[in-house]
């Protein structure tokens, strides 16, 4: 009776909670948020294009009738407008929006609760977390909100989403924390997933928690229509407040740069190299840079970042982009089974150049042109007639894949023809000898596959494939 009394009790509890009115939350922070209106030229149609041939007899009809449809405008440039959502985070008037919203805007317009319009400027923008930073000058202090903290909100939170839905104006929804650390395309994506209605035009708007804090900025929705199904995303505060200090402060974003090319641990690949788990960040290849200064090589696993366990790639490249520039921090990798600590100085990602294949070094000596079948792969050593065909430079070394079984397992994980592997368990291979040598030394230390490091077109990353009782 005892247990039943207490679910009693905590249903009741809960339904009082969901009755609670959100009226005074909104009355108070409403202010803060604001409408965007935003303007830009378009060019005008230089013609019928897409419609009717070009020379078809119809064409002038079109010319005629789109030009009766723009008012007589014809190919002149028109003005085409847009609506979002911000809010304002000094008093100022600095306001935080999506970067989408304002983007290739001429013109922005800012509309207050209190009905009182101001022209904002554009202080910075990061296409990567879309986000905008755009500052308005006003005679009077404004009314403006805080950010919290994302990481302490809860899934199953209340949340609070406010803007300027479909242009209907300023408009409040609510729901809950749905999920937590949401990846949808971007490389520094970490997304609050909410039921509270999203829907064009919320784009920029914040997304509050009870105690009237920013936890995130609405961004994106899940939907078949292009209306809310209670999808939503916003992205997380603590990545959002790092990018407006940055905006702040320089106009533009200075995120670490270690310098190197990686991929996820996967658990074949963890078994190949002998690791107790499949976490961390396995460095497929280290180009110029602060990595490679620092003594980073191809095959290291790295396991800790500034003082912090490293997951998987994801979550490495979010701690390096968040750490200033020019910090000297402690990674720890694991190389070849056993742990090294490597001091590195993080360099600009933004100066970064294009990342370059790093060469491989090797005997220039004429290799025999015959192939070997071995694992599902048909392959020959780099002949110089292989090379010009791959369209690989003369310092290229290792065996070209000439054809791959479609039933192997290589090919299930993407290798492909005029693929090249240049490494197999952590050596450098050229001749098919190498290859077996490296197989028979996987055998040996008792493992069931061997991590090859694969290029195509420049690009390396390690594919790991199980070794035949009679390979």
């Amino acid at each position: 009776m005892a247990s039943i009394s207490m679910i009693l009790i905590l249903a009741q509890s809960l339904m009082a909670y969901s009755q609670e009115s959100f009226a005074n939350l909104a009355e108070k922070i409403s202010p803060s948020v604001v409408n965007i209106t935003t303007s830009t030229t378009v060019a005008g149609r230089t013609g019928p294009q897409g419609i009717v041939p070009e020379g078809s007899p119809f064409e002038d009809f079109f010319r005629e009738f789109q030009d009766r449809n723009g008012n007589g405008q014809g190919n002149r440039p028109r003005r085409s407008s847009a609506l979002g959502s911000g809010f304002v985070i000094s008093e100022d008037g600095f306001i935080v929006t999506n970067n989408h919203v304002i983007e290739g805007a001429d013109e922005i317009m800012i509309e207050f609760f209190e009905g009182f319009e101001l022209p904002a400027e554009i202080v910075g923008t990061d296409p990567n977390t879309d986000i905008a930073l755009l500052k308005v000058e006003s005679e009077t202090p404004l009314q403006f909100v805080n950010f919290g903290d994302s990481d302490t909100a809860r899934v199953g939170d209340w949340v609070m989403a406010m803007g300027n839905p479909l242009g209907q104006g300023f408009s409040v929804s609510a729901g809950i924390v749905s999920a937590r650390n949401r990846a949808l395309s971007g490389t520094y994506d970490d997304y609050i997933q909410t039921d509270a209605a999203i829907n064009r035009g919320n784009s920029g708007g914040p997304l509050f928690n009870m105690d009237g804090e920013v936890i995130g900025v609405n961004t994106a929705i899940l939907s078949p229509n292009g209306g809310s199904i209670g999808i939503g995303f916003s992205m997380a505060s603590n990545v959002v407040t790092s990018v407006v200090d940055q905006l702040q402060e320089f106009g533009e974003t200075r995120r670490g740069w270690l310098g190197v090319r990686i991929q996820d641990v996967t658990d074949d690949v963890a078994e190949a190299l002998g690791l107790a788990s499949a976490k961390g960040a396995l460095v497929s290849d280290v180009p110029e840079g602060p990595a490679m200064e620092a003594g980073m090589q191809a095959g290291d696993v790295i396991i800790s970042f500034d003082g912090r366990d490293v997951d998987d790639t994801r979550g490495l490249v979010r701690q390096v982009g968040n750490t200033e520039v020019g910090k000297a921090v402690r990674v720890v990798v694991n190389r070849e089974g056993a742990t090294q600590t490597l001091l590195v100085t993080l360099g600009r990602r933004e100066d970064a150049e294009s990342a370059v294949p790093a060469s491989q070094p090797g005997p220039d000596e004429d290799v025999s042109p015959e192939s070997m079948d071995l694992m599902g792969l048909t392959l020959s050593p780099l002949s110089a007639e292989i090379r010009e065909q791959l369209e690989l430079p003369e310092s290229a070394r290792g065996l070209a894949v000439m054809d791959v079984d479609e039933s192997s397992e290589a090919f299930e994980k993407g290798l492909r023809a005029g693929d090249v592997i240049t490494e197999a368990g952590q050596a450098q291979v050229v001749m098919f000898s190498d290859l077996e040598d490296r197989i028979a030394e996987a055998k040996e230390a008792g493992r069931k596959s061997i991590l090859l490091l694969v290029r195509r077109g420049g690009d390396p990353r390690f594919v790991a494939l199980t070794i035949a009782e009679d390979e």
